[in-house]
């Protein structure tokens, strides 16, 4: 196993981090394996904050929403508290904006198969 193990602890202790390439949206990093790249973590969207494009990725991701709004505009979805998501690699989704602020819950892993009946 790669992710390091931690004790149940106050995510208050975890700084936010900025979003490279985005405007008002952070991250906190709660774990990370070194050897295939996949990570948990919450993502903040600041009041007004937007990701004006269309997603796609090469990774599994699981979302839950934990508090706020998101709105996804291509599908005219607006996502809140307790909606979940979880979209195969390839999977397109957004553009987003958050016009009241918002807070994620995030899984991303790779490598993942389905599994034949």
């Amino acid at each position: 196993m790669a992710k390091k193990e931690r004790e149940i602890s106050n995510t208050d202790d975890i700084p936010w981090r900025k979003v490279e390439g985005y405007e008002k949206v952070y991250e906190k990093i709660l774990s990370f394996d070194d050897e295939t790249g996949a990570y948990t973590r919450l993502l903040k969207f600041d009041p007004g904050a937007e990701i004006p494009k269309v997603l796609e990725h090469d990774f599994w991701e699981e979302i839950i929403i934990l508090d706020g709004i998101l709105i996804d505009k291509r599908k005219n979805l607006t996502l809140t508290k307790g909606m979940y998501g979880c979209r195969p690699p390839g999977m397109k989704h957004g553009p987003y904006v958050s016009p009241t602020g918002c807070i994620t819950f995030e899984i991303r892993y790779y490598g993942l198969k389905g599994k034949e009946k």
